[in-house]
């Protein structure tokens, strides 16, 4: 298992985990509870369904920053932001999201397979020789 070289790096990569599930969770909300919205004629449902959409370009936005900066630490391809990279032929995406897949294993395993080098990846730093 490959480690990080700094627990900045280590952070930056949950922070990102934690925006790419939420950009998932919010997407279908805002776009479902607008909807909803427009065909009962609520305004008051309308406000807070742009409400909502405001804070998912927001996280959008916010995760798009801060997963440029999300590298593996063998291949150095950052593992959360869009890529147009090739996939490892094994690289497996859950719900079509390769990022996704990442996300939810550094969340609740503490470990990634990389989708590029698909080499698996713990979330701590190096040991420092002294």
């Amino acid at each position: 298992m490959h480690r990080f070289p700094s627990s900045s790096t280590v952070l930056r990569i949950r922070l990102a985990s934690c925006l790419v599930c939420v950009k998932c969770l919010l997407a279908p909300i805002t776009t479902g509870t607008l909807a909803y919205a427009l065909l009962e004629g609520d305004q008051e449902l309308t406000v807070f369904a742009l409400g909502l959409g405001a804070l998912t370009i927001l996280t959008v936005i916010l995760q798009w920053l801060i997963a440029s900066r999300t590298p593996c630490p063998l291949c150095s391809t950052s593992v959360l932001a869009d890529k147009s990279c090739s996939k490892h032929r094994k690289a497996q995406a859950l719900c079509g999201s390769y990022r996704l897949r990442v996300a939810l294993g550094v969340l609740f395993k503490g470990t990634f397979l990389c989708p590029y080098c698909h080499e698996r990846s713990v979330m701590k730093t190096r040991l420092r020789r002294g």
